[in-house]
């Protein structure tokens, strides 16, 4: 079974303590006076893809998967919990991304529209192999593995993250992945899962205050007396 890959320490991933400058700036964080030179430079590779790819142009989808292949597979196996799996669900979304270009219309960015695609894909791989194992009597789902990328995480450690995320709803999970795990902001992750900002943050805010209640060592006696 794949592991999830989680890129920084997770006491600094759930804290509710507000973020440095300089992490991840939030669209309402931007400066006035329009988006700067490297939002407009994106939007520009954003639109060339997405022209590229209507065009039929293979050079743009191999431009497509070069720019987003890996971690579109780190995104597929965190919601699959395996590197097979994800594997096969980043070749059926680019699949799907060839068939359904003509639908494309802009609404969203088109690198947000592949990824909405992914999710959905996997999405239908998790209920396909529940479905399987309704069939087999297996009424137990297993849990995805999760392993920090921090070198030197404590065993422990890891086996109490499973058990907490595993206490999440499967919305609560997915947009704590996306957003904490994978590093997207709360604008994208609405346009993936077609919800909006304020329940993205809404989301994750829940998915944080439950990961904190199961994770934060219970308070003493005599601390609770002071």
């Amino acid at each position: 079974m794949g592991t999830m890959g989680l890129a920084l320490p997770w006491g600094a991933r759930i804290s509710s303590a507000p973020r440095e400058r300089g992490t991840r700036v939030e669209p309402s964080e931007h400066l006035t006076g329009g988006p700067g030179p490297a939002a407009v430079e994106a939007l520009s590779e954003d639109a060339a893809l997405a022209a590229g790819c209507r065009s039929g142009d293979l050079r743009a989808y191999e431009r497509l998967y070069s720019m987003h292949g890996a971690r579109m597979k780190n995104l597929a196996r965190n919601v699959l919990g395996s590197s097979v799996d994800a594997e096969d669900a980043v070749q059926e979304t680019f699949l799907k991304v060839q068939r359904s270009i003509a639908s494309f219309r802009g609404q969203s960015s088109f690198v947000t529209w592949t990824y909405r695609i992914l999710i959905n894909t996997c999405y239908d791989a998790r209920r396909s192999r529940l479905r399987k194992k309704e069939i087999a009597n297996d009424d137990s789902e297993e849990t995805p593995r999760m392993e920090p990328r921090a070198p030197g995480a404590h065993p422990s450690l890891r086996m109490a993250l499973e058990r907490a995320l595993a206490t999440l709803t499967k919305h609560q999970r997915d947009v704590f992945l996306l957003y904490e795990v994978e590093g997207f902001r709360h604008a994208e992750i609405a346009g993936m899962l077609e919800i909006t900002e304020t329940a993205s943050k809404n989301t994750l805010f829940q998915a944080k205050r439950n990961l904190r209640q199961m994770l934060e060592p219970p308070r003493s006696s005599a601390a609770e007396t002071r």
